[in-house]
């Protein structure tokens, strides 16, 4: 008599991965992901790879983990498959304190943020 197991919360030909409390705004983020939307998931590495914002290496972490999710767990092929949503959300937001002239002082906001990325094996269509 053992636990049920959790529903997947995706469709039978897609995988996800999530990669949560990275150390940058969403805002920054988003950037990154936008690239990668509805891209082929080779396409989206080898952009990835070569791209010169700091956040390129998280999302690559993510996009690979999404595709080692896809292979060993849910069977899928990987030379079919696409990015096809990639999406930021806020997560915690570390406050901090500056001490400024005359008694004052201002408040640093460090934001984290969260990154789901869902790929989809695709038919090709001859």
């Amino acid at each position: 008599m053992g636990k049920q197991s959790n529903p997947r919360h995706v469709a039978d030909n897609e995988a996800m991965a999530k990669l949560k409390m990275i150390r940058t705004s969403p805002q920054k983020l988003n950037l990154v992901a936008q690239m990668i939307r509805g891209v082929k998931v080779e396409r989206a590495l080898a952009d990835l790879e070569f791209l010169r914002k700091r956040n390129a290496d998280d999302v690559r972490k993510c996009l690979e983990s999404a595709i080692a999710n896809a292979e060993n767990n849910h069977g899928l092929d990987i030379d079919s498959l696409v990015v096809s949503e990639a999406y930021v959300g806020k997560n915690l937001v570390m406050k901090r304190f500056r001490a400024r002239a005359r008694g004052r002082g201002v408040r640093i906001l460090k934001p984290f943020s969260e990154l789901t990325i869902i790929v989809r094996e695709v038919e090709e269509a001859a």
